[in-house]
């Protein structure tokens, strides 16, 4: 076995999930997923496919009606986007780990802003690469903002590539228009990758764009620019369990795009893919409503933790998570574990997402009842007392 595979670190966050796992008196909001269901329509489109017998391979890159469907609502979203700049993945995660794949040969030096998702500086090392990061920086009031001058240092026309997340996971950090720019313009001058992972843009509550996403380097890029965007139908289309989500790439790197797919996962299942034609076809229904409950989910827990002693938290402007900490508390594993076998509230460790997160706590706040939120608050400020 491969040393790379065994020295990396099991994800903390299933390392707390597993010590409430079979527990039915724990609230949970440890994973980055909400708890309400597919939309009916788009389970019932899956369904017609398998009964119509759609059970066979099709193309590497995707199916061309899905292809063209993504096209259409990321031209909709930013600037025009072909369908043929434009593959299928099984999963965002899957696409994120083809770009590692298709870009990364062992010793390139590759940059990721962190805290982050785990997989995002995980999958750099899988490939082999020399990992730099650059720390967001928490303020007093538990905002996260970037330091681009230690940005720009960072990335070298020795960067392959760098890695970034906005909105972003865990924080809810989102990059300006202008950062964006800024940072485009830097690694054109470097020649470095972008990767820009991209799955939270539609849930974004500043309200200060005017297709209602959060900036994109979509809106500012051209069609090659070495930029790669990763897309997800998991979080405003309620598929997390689905698996299905796209790169937009340079049209020159399609075609070996589709030879790597053939060699992971071959293609993303035909019904799935239907079922996400579908759920497209009537995005402007169904992903202003999940966004106005997570902002109305935001909105509600927010200011019941900034109520309680000793918590810092600020709301985000994007993504689905309040994270915050609790003076005097700096061991987020440790906490997250007691918390889970004294107050019955499952949160993520703030570890888990990069070394800066340590002292800080990840609540997922995509819950269907928001009276939930409220009960979850209870047991925390219960368990506070008690120490």
């Amino acid at each position: 076995m491969r040393n790379t595979i065994q020295s990396l670190e099991e994800s903390k966050i299933r390392e707390v999930a597993n010590a409430g796992m079979g527990r039915t008196d724990v609230l949970k909001f440890w994973f980055g997923e909400s708890d309400e269901v597919t939309p009916e329509f788009i389970r019932q489109a899956a369904i017609e496919s398998l009964q119509a017998g759609d059970t066979f391979y099709v193309h590497n890159l995707g199916f061309p009606e899905l292809r063209e469907a993504l096209a259409a609502y990321a031209t909709r979203l930013h600037q025009p986007v072909q369908a043929e700049r434009i593959a299928v993945t099984a999963g965002g995660v899957n696409a994120l780990m083809l770009a590692c794949q298709i870009l990364i040969d062992a010793g390139d030096e590759v940059v990721a802003i962190t805290p982050v998702w785990p997989n995002l500086t995980a999958q750099p090392l899988v490939m082999g690469a020399a990992l730099r990061t650059v720390a967001l920086q928490p303020s007093l009031s538990g905002a996260w903002t970037l330091d681009m001058a230690k940005l720009l240092e960072a990335v070298t026309a020795k960067t392959k590539l760098l890695i970034l997340n906005a909105p972003n996971n865990p924080t809810g950090w989102t990059l300006s228009k202008a950062q964006q720019q800024t940072i485009l313009e830097h690694c054109r001058r470097t020649g470095t990758w972008i990767l820009a992972d991209e799955v939270y843009e539609r849930l974004y509550y500043a309200g200060d764009t005017a297709n209602g996403c959060a900036p994109s380097f979509l809106d500012i890029s051209t069609s090659d620019d070495r930029l790669i965007v990763v897309g997800s139908m998991s979080k405003s289309f309620l598929m997390t369990g689905w698996r299905t989500g796209w790169l937009v790439m340079p049209s020159a790197m399609v075609a070996h795009m589709g030879k790597l797919i053939e060699f992971n996962t071959s293609c993303s299942p035909l019904f799935v893919q239907r079922a996400c034609v579908a759920a497209l076809s009537r995005s402007e229904e169904v992903t202003p409503g999940v966004v106005a409950h997570l902002k109305t989910c935001r909105d509600t827990l927010v200011p019941l933790l900034q109520a309680v002693p000793r918590v810092q938290v600020q709301a985000a402007s994007g993504g689905m998570y309040a994270f915050f900490r609790i003076d005097g508390m700096d061991d987020s594993l440790d906490v997250a574990k007691r918390l889970v076998t004294e107050a019955g509230l499952g949160l993520a460790p703030g570890n888990a997402f990069a070394p800066e997160g340590q002292g800080w706590l990840r609540w997922c706040f995509a819950s269907k009842d928001v009276g939930r939120l409220g009960q979850g608050v209870e047991r925390l400020q219960g368990w506070l007392a008690r120490r």
